[in-house]
């Protein structure tokens, strides 16, 4: 029986397969593109003690349905920003998740953070797109990829620009993401095959991903608590959708969750 991922990804390889478009105008398209924000960069400029927040613009999930299919990107990107977020995840994938490349712009030119555009990349041209887009980021699933796409891709983003956000789910995936010199590995605790969430995924994880390399812990990130002990377990940043993009203060969700290493507020200095 497919998956969730292999419907995804064959709705995207047929996409790629249609698409008549030369990769060498695209990449001439790429380079009159002004510079991108640095994402890793502004992973690292979170202040000490604290966690970077990746915040996502997500309309709607294969599971979960509508989640907030009528938000304002620009709204949205304002109160990420205010709330903090290091960095902005969008959803550009239309049939799955409702999103649109007009939302990572919008939501770009709203909140003034780096935009990892968060999609299945599965054709060097959709590493061209993202950047042509408005992204500063491009998805790299290992699961979706064989080894010589992941390379290549890896290669191609850095030479545009991009930094690469390299998802894996497991041990062996995580060796192929280091092979190919990642320095920017994601950890989804939400398998793709069931899209069930296995919370104990990233704490696995964490010990193996070298100290150089900037981690991210993805996925059934509820709140503060799940980030506190995410923070704990080493993870630089974390990439949350689900809870922040339906919390009914947007700015104060994205707010909790960097200061969560901090401990509760009434045990911060000041507080």
């Amino acid at each position: 029986m497919a998956t969730y991922l292999d419907r995804i990804l064959e709705a995207h390889r047929a996409s790629a397969s249609a698409d008549r478009r030369s990769l060498e105008g695209l990449l001439v398209d790429v380079h009159a593109c002004p510079p991108a924000r640095g994402f890793v960069a502004a992973v690292d400029a979170r202040p000490e003690g604290e966690l970077a927040v990746i915040a996502e613009v997500k309309r709607r999930s294969p599971i979960r349905g509508d989640l907030s299919a009528d938000l304002d990107a620009t709204e949205v990107g304002s109160a990420y920003a205010e709330g903090g977020a290091s960095c902005l995840s969008v959803l550009t994938d239309s049939e799955w998740f409702g999103g649109s490349p007009e939302d990572l712009r919008t939501a770009r030119a709203a909140s003034g953070l780096p935009v990892l555009r968060k999609d299945f990349t599965v054709d060097a041209r959709d590493v061209c797109d993202a950047r042509l887009m408005g992204a500063d980021a491009v998805l790299l699933i290992v699961a979706a990829l064989d080894d010589a796409e992941l390379g290549d891709f890896t290669v191609l983003a850095a030479e545009l620009g991009l930094d690469a956000l390299v998802e894996v789910h497991d041990e062996a995936e995580l060796e192929r993401a280091l092979a190919v010199g990642a320095t920017l590995v994601g950890v989804n605790q939400r398998d793709l095959a069931t899209f069930e969430v296995d919370t104990a995924r990233a704490m696995r994880l964490a010990a193996a991903i070298p100290p150089e390399v900037r981690s991210v812990a993805e996925s059934g990130i509820t709140g503060p608590e799940d980030a506190a002990v995410l923070a704990a377990a080493g993870y630089d940043a974390v990439l949350v959708g689900e809870s922040v993009v339906t919390a009914g203060n947007r700015r104060a969700a994205v707010a909790a969750l960097r200061r969560a290493p901090l401990g509760p507020p009434d045990l911060r200095a000041g507080e």
